[in-house]
């Protein structure tokens, strides 16, 4: 059977492997597998082809018997926070994330509002598989109804959860990158409505992403960086394409590199819980570890990406997660990696503490981090990865294979590990110092492009 779902959705280029043919399939598969006449939630970004394949999903979907509830346009997150609250069985959205503008794709969430199963992807896979038509008898089609309230719904859930009053006292100014992505709808309305002065920037939904690429990379986001030092700004915030992410750029100009808020923000919930789970990926910083222990916390680690996570955090009613890519986690919310909320939460600890993010950041664990990608042809990662790891594990301290590789040695660690929607290998190396991580990093690539070779890759 075709593997579809990658870690986060289905994920091609439109007109290449995304067609309207194979996005009906897709549909009809998933109204074969969710029980008859049930109700689906229907959602997606501002890509250029998102609302023409949505319309494809909702027709295909209401053919096949079920009732369609339209939530047009939004961020992922308020997507997910909507599906249990307009009592759908299954959300569907036409989105591919921080993925280049020829991107797009189709990611399902489970009527609790988070990611589905793999399970789930499986049955659809397979009835796709088999080409299954779901279609009903003229008196059986289903209404497709629009609901109109998904942007108001989701910013009163957030706004309910962090202390306003005292985040408008400060009369902060924040300057948002909205990246021309679906956060143009609500994170603006979401700082204003926190009493901060906002300037925004790429702040029109536009799927060609004209301002920079839809992933809030260092590089990608400069000009954010820049405005925040010229309007003398308290906080930077940029979203990726469907904002469930939130990188953040200090007063000073200098972009916070995502393990830095992801230790920050679990100490924080740690620290207010008086202890806790936090969950995180196997890519994440030992700092998180270090920070979270003096206040009670633990660490539970899980493959690379938010599906993983979610499911985890649930499990064990961890009080917060996430990666060091800005998808953060709170559960008191939605247990979904979330951009907004990232933002009120960041704005509400700065408020709280009276102190600006430079100040606060001094005070967790510092760690030096390399990442590096590497372009390896999917039909030889496996005997890459193998041969890399034979590598690796000579002289290790400890080896973890939770997702691809993690060796402990020389003080610090390094990961090797395949991309779940690219084709690519990813390398991160982490140490103390920086020159030891960089060297880590360097064999560790060396190494995997040695492999890459003898698979004639």
């Amino acid at each position: 059977m075709t593997r579809l779902f990658g870690t986060n959705g289905i994920r091609e280029v439109v007109g290449g492997a995304l067609t309207a043919p194979f996005v009906t399939r897709v549909a009809a598969a998933i109204a074969s597998v969710v029980p008859p006449r049930r109700p689906i939630a229907v959602g997606w970004d501002g890509r250029t082809s998102s609302v023409a394949f949505s319309r494809i999903v909702s027709a295909t979907l209401a053919l096949g018997g079920h009732r369609v509830v339209e939530l047009g346009l939004l961020p992922t997150p308020a997507i997910q926070y909507s599906v249990p609250r307009v009592g759908a069985e299954l959300g569907v959205i036409v989105t591919a994330s921080h993925n280049p503008p020829e991107f797009n794709g189709v990611k399902c969430i489970a009527a609790d509002g988070l990611e589905a199963t793999r399970e789930f992807e499986e049955a659809i896979e397979a009835a796709v598989e088999r080409g299954t038509v779901s279609s009903v008898p003229y008196d059986r089609v289903g209404e497709i109804t629009p609901d109109h309230l998904g942007a108001a719904r989701y910013l009163d859930g957030i706004l309910a959860l962090v202390d306003r009053a005292r985040i408008a006292a400060r009369k902060l100014t924040v300057v948002l990158d909205c990246a021309n992505g679906a956060s143009a709808v609500t994170s603006p309305t979401l700082l204003r409505r926190l009493g901060c002065r906002v300037v925004t920037i790429n702040g029109q939904v536009d799927g060609t992403f004209p301002g920079h690429f839809p992933e809030p990379t260092e590089a990608n986001i400069a000009d954010l960086k820049r405005t925040v030092t010229a309007v003398g700004a308290d906080l930077g915030i940029a979203h990726d394409g469907d904002a469930d992410r939130a990188v953040f750029v200090d007063s000073t100009g200098r972009y916070v590199a995502g393990e830095e808020m992801l230790t920050l923000l679990a100490k924080d919930a740690v620290e207010r819980h008086q202890g806790g789970i936090v969950v995180t990926s196997v890519s994440s910083s030992q700092s998180v570890e270090d920070a979270v222990r003096p206040f009670g916390g633990t660490v539970t680690y899980t493959r690379v990406g938010s599906p993983a996570i979610s499911r985890e955090m649930q499990l064990r009613h961890a009080v917060f997660g996430g990666e060091d890519n800005g998808g953060l986690i709170f559960p008191a919310f939605q247990v979904a990696r979330d951009g907004a909320m990232s933002a009120a939460a960041t704005l509400d600890l700065i408020a709280r503490e009276g102190r600006p993010l430079p100040e606060l950041l001094r005070e967790i664990p510092h760690y030096a981090v390399v990442k590096e990608r590497i372009a390896c042809p999917v039909a030889v990662r496996d005997g890459v990865l193998a041969r890399v790891a034979e590598a690796l594990r000579a002289g290790a301290e400890r080896v973890v294979t939770i997702d691809g590789l993690k060796v402990y040695r020389d003080g610090g660690w390094v990961l090797v590990r395949p991309s779940g929607t690219e084709p690519l290998l990813r390398v991160v190396a982490e140490a103390k110092e920086p020159a030891a991580a960089r060297s880590l990093a360097e064999r560790t690539v060396a190494s995997v492009r040695d492999a890459i070779a003898a698979a004639g890759g």
